[in-house]
């Protein structure tokens, strides 16, 4: 059998992919459609990435207006593996101090979760492919308003180029074996 080479690469590694969580937010995410169920997948990502070692970026929209980060968030967020920054911007990658972190990380796959996904997670990734970077939209942890926006969003971020997937798959194909050492933590997180 031969092996046919290409300059694409499916499979998401940990050591090439970073996270973004967008704008959970105290006084937007209540006004999201299930709410409660978007937040309990973005703590179970979290704490799952974090366990694998993805560094993990949180944005927050302009603070003043629309409060800090959910506590349920800041939680299990690890403060010397992370890093907050304030935006008003839509797209995250039209915050500049938000794209130099992206960009010196040095790893071009992007896990995007938060909110809203058919305004600030959808310019965000829309930026992401525009820049040479893979937006890996993990869509169980996004949430909008209106569940029909979220869905025309998901729809044209994936026939724009970015991968679409969820918390559980997400977490275990960066683990890829049960013999890694995260591997029982992850399984935990996701029962």
């Amino acid at each position: 059998m031969s092996t046919i080479t290409t300059d694409t690469t499916y499979r998401i590694s940990r050591d090439n992919c970073q996270a973004l969580l967008i704008d959970m937010q105290e006084k937007l995410t209540p006004h999201i459609y299930r709410y409660k169920k978007i937040t309990t997948k973005n703590v179970t990502l979290i704490q799952g990435l974090q366990q694998l070692g993805v560094p993990i970026l949180v944005n927050e929209q302009y603070t003043k207006g629309l409060g800090s980060t959910l506590a349920d968030i800041t939680a299990v967020l690890d403060a010397t593996t992370s890093k907050t920054i304030e935006k008003v911007t839509f797209s995250a990658c039209d915050n500049a101090e938000t794209w130099n972190h992206l960009a010196q990380q040095n790893r071009t796959a992007i896990l995007v979760f938060g909110i809203e996904t058919h305004v600030c997670i959808l310019q965000t990734v829309l930026d992401l492919l525009d820049n040479g970077m893979q937006p890996v939209l993990i869509a169980d942890a996004t949430g909008s308003r209106n569940a029909y926006d979220r869905r025309q969003a998901i729809r044209r971020m994936r026939r724009a180029g970015a991968v679409i997937t969820t918390t559980e798959a997400i977490l275990f194909e960066l683990c890829r074996t049960s013999e890694d050492p995260a591997f029982k933590a992850i399984s935990a997180l996701v029962k």
